[in-house]
């Protein structure tokens, strides 16, 4: 084993964690099965909203699927940020930051690749959205 050559009184320049929290975390475009829970599942007056939000995800996913298959991008970003402020509002962080990078993307004019990869892990995500533990 090696040591680096510092002693107590010694201290090393700042380190650029820059980047660390985003690379620690799970990847949004895995294709993880696992349920993706509300942050407010545990308040007792959020479950009914949540799990409305939750019921109607099937159909925000289609819409989404249908405006991504006839290339309509301006249908796309609207979805796009209409379901970044309801999970905004509805506790899911992970479809947030996921369709907010979509919206961001569509505005910017990413390639055809970019977006398809950003339009996939969003509905990945949706698809997981649950309003209770059991993932029910």
């Amino acid at each position: 084993m090696k040591f680096l050559p510092f002693g107590p009184n010694d201290r090393l320049d700042s380190v650029d964690i820059s980047g660390m929290e985003e690379r620690a975390r799970p990847n949004e475009g895995s294709q993880s099965d696992a349920p993706l829970l509300s942050e407010y599942a545990g308040d007792a007056d959020m479950v009914e909203l949540i799990t409305y939000f939750v019921g109607e995800m099937n159909n925000r996913v289609q819409s989404i699927e249908k405006a991504w298959q006839e290339q309509d991008k301006e249908r796309l970003r609207d979805y796009a940020h209409q379901i970044k402020g309801a999970a905004a509002g509805y506790g899911f962080p992970q479809i947030t930051d996921s369709a907010a990078k979509l919206e961001r993307e569509l505005n910017e004019e990413a390639t055809i690749a970019d977006l398809s990869e950003r339009v996939e892990a969003l509905i990945g995500l949706c698809r997981r959205a649950t309003a209770s533990p059991d993932g029910k």
